[in-house]
C-alpha cells in the first residue's frame, strides 16, 4: 500500500545504491517494487550476473513519525544479525548500513504464507502455523542486555520490562492524543488500565527478542514434498526486547480460532496461563494503539485509511473491556 514514509526511488536511484552497497560491478538489469510493505521501500532488484536481491530503503529523514519508529533501520538490522546467528531462517544480508538508511539481501524463493495459504489444504495450513510457532519460539530465545527497543538513543531501554512497556504505551497513547486519534476510551483512562495490570509483567525477567511483526505477510514458505515449509521470516524493523508472550501478538490476532492452536503449541508446547494470557491483551492493545495512530502519519489513502482506523479502533475498544474485567 502506497505510504508517504516510502521513498519513491528512480531507476537512476536503485542503479546508484546497489553500486554503493554490492561496488562498482553490480550492474542492475532490471526492478520491481514490492507494493505489500507499509513503511520501508522495497524493491527486486535483478543483476546482470544473474544475482536477485531485495533493496530497502528507510523513510527520508525529517518525516513525521511515530515516537517509536525512530532508528527503525538499526532496529532491523539488529534483529536480522542476531535472529540470523541463532538459526532463524531469513534472507541473506549482502549490506546493511542504518545511518543511510539502506539493506540489500538476498530474494526468497517462496511466496508470502498470506499468499499460499489461499491454495493451501486445511492441514499444511496447521502444519505451517506449528512451525512458524517452532520459529518464534527460536526468535524469543535470542536474549538481549535490556528491554526495550534497541535504538541508539537508549529511549525506552531499561533494567524492567515494567517500565520499558509503559514508557512504549506512554510514548504510543502521545501519538495518539498529539494527532487527535479517535480512542474508544480516554488517553488517562487507557493508562490506568495497563497500568493496574503492570505488575504482571514484573514475572518477565529476561529480555527476550520479540519481532512483533510475524503476520502472514512476513512469513515466506515453499512447497516441500506433500507440505510446504517455512522458507524464511522478513521485516524485523518493530522488534524489541521484552516479553516472549508478545510475539504471539502477531502470530495469532489475525488468525481463524481453529489455527490457534497449532501456533501456541508450537510456540510454547502448552495452553497460556491465565496471567499470560492477561499479559497478552495488553500487548494486543498496544498493536491496536499503533494502527490507531498510524492513520495520522502515513498518508494513505482515505479509503484504506478509514477501514484501518474502523478496524484497529474496534479491537482496541474490545481488548480494553476484556482488561477492565479481568
Amino acid at each position: 500500500m502506497r505510504s508517504i514514509t516510502k521513498p519513491v526511488l528512480s531507476d537512476a536511484d536503485i542503479a546508484r545504491l546497489i553500486r554503493q552497497c554490492l561496488g562498482e560491478h553490480a550492474v542492475v538489469a532490471g526492478h520491481e517494487e514490492f507494493t505489500d510493505g507499509y513503511f520501508n521501500a522495497a524493491h527486486a532488484v535483478r543483476l546482470e550476473d544473474g544475482r536477485e536481491v531485495v533493496l530497502k530503503v528507510a523513510p527520508d529523514k525529517g518525516l513525521t513519525m511515530l515516537t517509536y519508529e525512530v532508528d527503525l533501520m538499526h532496529t532491523e538490522i539488529e534483529f536480522f544479525e542476531r535472529a540470523a546467528a541463532a538459526g532463524v531462517p531469513l534472507p541473506k544480508m549482502w549490506h546493511a548500513d542504518a545511518e543511510g538508511g539502506v539493506m540489500v539481501m538476498d530474494r526468497l524463493r517462496g511466496v508470502s504464507f498470506e499468499q499460499a495459504k489461499q491454495t493451501m489444504a486445511a492441514e499444511q495450513v496447521l502444519a505451517v502455523r506449528h512451525e512458524l510457532g517452532r520459529i518464534a519460539a527460536a526468535v524469543t530465545a535470542v536474549t538481549g542486555e535490556r528491554f526495550g527497543y534497541p535504538r541508539r538513543d537508549g529511549r525506552t531501554r531499561s533494567a524492567s520490562w515494567r517500565e520499558s512497556f509503559l514508557c512504549f504505551v506512554d510514548d504510543i497513547l502521545a501519538d495518539a492524543t498529539a494527532t487527535d486519534r479517535p480512542l474508544p476510551r480516554p488517553a488517562d483512562e487507557i493508562r490506568e488500565l495497563v497500568v493496574c495490570h503492570a505488575p504482571l509483567l514484573d514475572a518477565v525477567t529476561v529480555p527476550a527478542l520479540v519481532h512483533f511483526d510475524l503476520w502472514d505477510g512476513n512469513v515466506f514458505v515453499l512447497p516441500d514434498g506433500d507440505g510446504w515449509r517455512v522458507e524464511a521470516v522478513i521485516d524485523g524493523e518493530r522488534a524489541f526486547y521484552g516479553d516472549p508472550v508478545a510475539e504471539l501478538v502477531s502470530l495469532i490476532s489475525w488468525v481463524p480460532d481453529d489455527q490457534v492452536a497449532a501456533t501456541v503449541d508450537g510456540f510454547l508446547g502448552r495452553a497460556l496461563t491465565t496471567a499470560e494470557q492477561t499479559r497478552l491483551t495488553l500487548y494486543q492493545i498496544y498493536l491496536w494503539l499503533i494502527l490507531v495512530a498510524e492513520t495520522a502519519v502515513r498518508g494513505y489513502p482515505e479509503k484504506e485509511n478509514g477501514e484501518l482506523l474502523a478496524f484497529a479502533g474496534g479491537r482496541l475498544a474490545a481488548d480494553l473491556d476484556t482488561l477492565a474485567a479481568a
